[in-house]
């Protein structure tokens, strides 16, 4: 049978600070209600001091690990989904080989935005499939509040920090990565970025007072795409591989904005049951919110369970992946 790259350990982590909506109430023109009804969000998590990204990628993959019989020298490549990298370079994948002890290991960054987790698990899933390598982790880590704006209540009440990670092996028993659509617009830039500290806005004092290190996202445009982007993809994947909701045991969203994961659920016939949702509790974790839910919900996945992760970021860039789980009782 074909070789498959299977998801065989997840790891999470999320900072122990919370940030309630309630704080933010205090910190800009909001209110509770206001953010619970547009967002579901309730509190996120903020990591505090001169901690970085990757530390949170080092914890979610020492939890991981301690799941499995390897140590970090078994690791062959690590990708790194993140917007928020330790620096411009060298890449934090590279930072978290070196911080775990991954001494055989060779590693790079990726960057889809939102959708980082999903671009880099169908990288990774590339080199198991094709023999080369026999375990690959992969990670999804951002520090979101490095880049945001707390005047900005458009923007703030959205992000939090946090990291996931699973490890991808060979399986032949059909169980793994079994299909997967990504799209890209890079027309969408304009909508939802980041403007300076890249070489077309290079870092001066008038992008730093202009606030332009920050997060600016046009919230009604990007909503419409994402809803749009993320039902089509999701129903294009289950069509092209004969799935009816009946078949999916859980629809693994990015948690964005609850209005967006219901919508792609609705449209896909999936019942509430069958959704992971944990923005309640950690807001918009950007890369690593897909793996925060495969953590959350592992004790609960049972092998052979058909799952669909599906993610929508800003450039734009979205996707979906199909894969059957392969552990659990």
């Amino acid at each position: 049978m074909k070789t498959l790259a299977a998801i065989t350990a997840v790891g999470g982590y999320a900072p122990e600070f919370v940030l309630s909506n309630k704080d933010l109430e205090k910190m800009v023109d909001t209110n509770d209600q206001w953010v619970r009804e547009r967002t579901g969000i309730e509190e996120r998590r903020i990591l505090k001091g001169d901690r970085a990204t990757s530390d949170m990628a080092v914890e979610a993959i020492k939890n991981l690990l301690s799941k499995t019989d390897y140590g970090p020298e078994d690791i062959e490549l690590v990708i790194c989904a993140t917007v928020s990298p330790d620096h411009v370079y060298p890449a934090t994948a590279n930072i978290i080989s070196d911080k775990i002890g991954a001494k055989n290991a060779w590693s790079f960054d990726m960057n889809a935005a939102c959708s980082g987790f999903l671009y880099a698990l169908q990288t990774g899933a590339k080199f198991v499939e094709s023999g080369t390598h026999q375990r690959v982790l992969v990670v999804g880590a951002d520090r979101m509040s490095m880049h945001v704006d707390y005047e900005d209540r458009n923007t703030c009440i959205l992000f939090g920090d946090g990291a996931g990670a699973v490890l991808l092996e060979p399986d032949t028993d059909g169980h793994g990565v079994l299909d997967a659509e990504m799209r890209v617009d890079g027309s969408g830039r304009e909508y939802l970025l980041q403007k300076s500290g890249g070489s077309k806005y290079p870092t001066t004092l008038d992008t730093v007072r202009n606030k332009e290190h920050f997060i600016y996202q046009d919230g009604r445009t990007v909503f419409k795409h994402a809803v749009k982007g993320m039902a089509d993809i999701t129903c294009e994947v289950m069509e092209q591989n004969g799935l009816t909701a009946e078949d999916i045991a859980y629809l693994v969203p990015h948690q964005a904005n609850k209005r967006i994961i219901d919508a792609t659920a609705k449209r896909a016939g999936l019942p509430d049951e069958k959704v992971m949702v944990n923005i309640q509790r950690y807001g918009n974790t950007t890369c690593a919110t897909i793996p925060l839910c495969l953590w959350e919900w592992e004790d609960k996945l049972k092998r052979g369970d058909k799952l669909m992760l599906t993610a929508f970021g800003g450039g734009f860039a979205w996707g979906a992946i199909y894969l059957k789980w392969a552990y659990g009782e």
